[in-house]
């Protein structure tokens, strides 16, 4: 096992996204990566893997029926966090119709340096990487017979994955399917740090004692930290609610609820500062890993009268989950959300608006009301603020939700002219639930049109 790196332990840390599938049709992608700040050769990088792992993707899958639905999806992890060293662990999942398939590449950023190296660039030379490849073979002898310990060579790309534990020793990860039958999943081996350590480059071993010292630093701040949690009384999280709801009365007034997916990202700051200078509310449906990553924020919408949603830890399309895979990505952003405004959130939008009856089960069981959209502005794909404001002033209605995404700087840039303009045609700006007045949002139904007020119409 890795031992991760708390992301919102690192400072200047924010968080890229790529996404695709409201409006194609044909596909689903969701790439998120890290971005770092006095980093930009390792920026660079994950940015250009992103860019090809998408650009690949639509080339193997052009031309699918829609009914497909093949999906890309890229989370990560930090590996290394220190002074001397980064490591970003990308974890890739394809979705073709017979189930998802996983693979892991890991980049190194020497801090020294400023350079950026694959994992093998953590070992001394090809004479070192042959010696690797010996190792991992001997420890992979009990693995059984369906492992195919031949196929592990100082050739191609079989050690692109490879980051230290907390006790030094070298994990190598191999994807789904490349040394053995897809149905074994996740492989990987430990090789000891003393048997390691030889065979390291001089980037390698500053990279190791780093982790380690790392690791030591971490575990005496979890014991503290679990000792003082100790001395308190466990209380559950209130639900969540905008802390200036009830002063638009939306059965006399017109409203519309603006609503922000897969965030927090790097315009997410921009976008508050607009709507705090506007006195305006909205809702954000915030991605668990990036909420995770950057907790201060989810911390600052909530604080500022913002009502904050789940939108599930990963965006993967949850109508592909099995139940307790949709209840486990749900409930690590619940987790997340709580964590940073001290408030359990009470509404979740499922990525890509899928939501099955699977999803609506386990939303009911978690407390959560589901929440479509009736206007799309279409932001993702638009090149020009205009274009987007124009779309939303014109659809908008009394009671509209609509959808668009502060991961997108034309969106952001939209925002105060979509303001202005629909202010000036009488309407307030509120959360989704003060759409639905004393009648309240029930957990597990789907909403969608702000059509009736109050009380709007769910969707059964």
């Amino acid at each position: 096992m890795i031992d991760f790196v708390d992301p919102a332990a690192v400072a200047g840390l924010s968080t890229r996204t790529l996404t695709d599938g409201h409006y194609a049709g044909s596909r689903y992608v969701h790439i998120s990566y890290p971005e770092f700040r006095n980093a930009p050769a390792l920026n660079r990088a994950l940015r250009a893997e992103a860019e090809r792992k998408w650009r690949d993707f639509g080339g193997r899958t052009k031309g699918r029926a829609a009914y497909q639905r093949p999906e890309l999806n890229v989370d990560w992890q930090l590996a290394a966090a220190s002074a001397q060293a980064i490591a970003v662990r990308l974890r890739t999942g394809e979705f073709q119709g017979a189930g998802w398939a996983y693979s892991t590449h890991t980049y190194w950023f020497d801090r020294r340096s400023g350079k950026v190296a694959e994992s093998a660039g953590l070992l001394d030379g090809e004479h070192a990487l042959r010696q690797l490849a010996q190792l991992v073979q001997e420890q992979l002898k009990g693995r059984g017979s369906q492992v195919e310990r031949e196929e592990v060579t100082a050739a191609g790309d079989r050690f692109d994955s490879m980051a230290f534990n907390r006790g030094g020793d070298l994990v190598v990860e191999f994807d789904d399917c490349q040394i053995g039958p897809c149905s074994l999943g996740r492989l990987a081996v430990a090789i000891p740090m003393e048997r390691v350590r030889p065979l390291l480059s001089e980037f390698g071993r500053r990279a190791q004692d780093s982790v380690r010292e790392a690791a030591r630093s971490v575990q005496d701040s979890v014991r503290d930290s679990v000792r003082e949690a100790a001395k308190r009384a466990p209380a559950e999280s209130p639900q969540a609610v905008s802390n200036q709801a009830g002063s638009v009365d939306c059965a006399k007034a017109k409203c519309v609820a603006l609503t922000f997916d897969d965030g927090p990202g790097p315009y997410t700051a921009k976008l508050l500062d607009i709507l705090r200078k506007d006195q305006a509310r909205a809702t954000f449906f915030v991605v668990g890993s990036n909420a995770a990553a950057q907790p201060d924020l989810v911390k600052r919408m909530s604080a500022e009268g913002h009502l904050v949603g789940n939108h599930t830890w990963d965006h993967k399309d949850l109508s592909k989950q099995a139940t307790s895979r949709i209840t486990d990505s749900l409930a690590r952003t619940e987790d997340a959300v709580s964590t940073a405004i001290g408030q359990r959130p009470t509404l979740a939008r499922s990525p890509y608006g899928t939501a099955s009856q699977a999803v609506r089960d386990v939303a009911a069981e978690l407390g959560l009301s589901l929440v479509d959209w009736d206007i799309d502005v279409k932001d993702l794909f638009a090149d020009k603020a205009g274009d987007i404001a124009d779309l939303a002033v014109r659809k908008a209605h009394p009671g509209a939700i609509i959808l668009m995404h502060d991961i997108h700087r034309e969106t952001v840039d939209a925002v105060p002219d979509i303001l202005k303009r629909l202010r000036g045609k009488g309407y307030s700006f509120v959360t989704v639930p003060e759409l639905y007045g004393s009648a309240g949002m029930q957990a597990g139904r789907l909403y969608r049109s702000g059509s009736e007020l109050p009380g709007k119409r769910p969707l059964t």
